[in-house]
């Protein structure tokens, strides 16, 4: 008996929205899942999303999430139609639909996509409840990581 190798799926992390962290304070995280289509599975699968604009917005008690690029690949969408940036459902709990449309509906707060990533076989969504930083507090986490990246410098040079 020979041992086949099974191909592994893809894992972990597919795309991840850095500028979200940049300009937005984190303060609630969910997990959604996604309403794709198959073009769509197969082109995060090459890794080819992008979640730079992606935020989420409520239409008719459903979450819905807009700005998010995957790009499709030339290959296995030769006969449908393909829309990279059309809006995708979320599929998210009553409770945390519920606590999304509360908090969005207060001054400063909004609802940003943060990644897409693996969970067994299916693609997750993970969206966070934000508020906006002004351009003081941005200067200051930038700060911030500077000085700890300068930090890790002086103590691997010590060492």
């Amino acid at each position: 008996m020979s041992k086949v190798k099974k191909k592994s799926s893809s894992t972990g992390t597919i795309a991840l929205n850095k500028r979200a962290k940049y300009d937005y304070f984190v303060d609630q995280k969910f997990e959604a899942g996604l309403v794709l289509s198959g073009w769509e599975v197969k082109s995060l699968r090459e890794g080819k999303a992008q979640l730079v604009d992606a935020f989420v917005i409520i239409h008719q008690n459903e979450a819905w999430l807009v700005g998010a690029r995957i790009t499709p690949l030339l290959s296995a969408s030769t006969h449908v139609v393909c829309e990279p940036m059309r809006q995708r459902k979320l599929l998210l709990n009553r409770k945390e639909l519920e606590r999304i449309i509360q908090v969005t509906e207060q001054k400063g707060k909004t609802c940003a996509a943060m990644a897409l990533y693996w969970k067994g076989n299916k693609i997750k969504c993970e969206v966070a409840l934000v508020t906006g930083k002004k351009e003081h507090d941005k200067r200051d986490t930038e700060r911030d990581r500077d000085w700890s990246r300068d930090k890790e410098r002086l103590m691997k040079h010590s060492a």
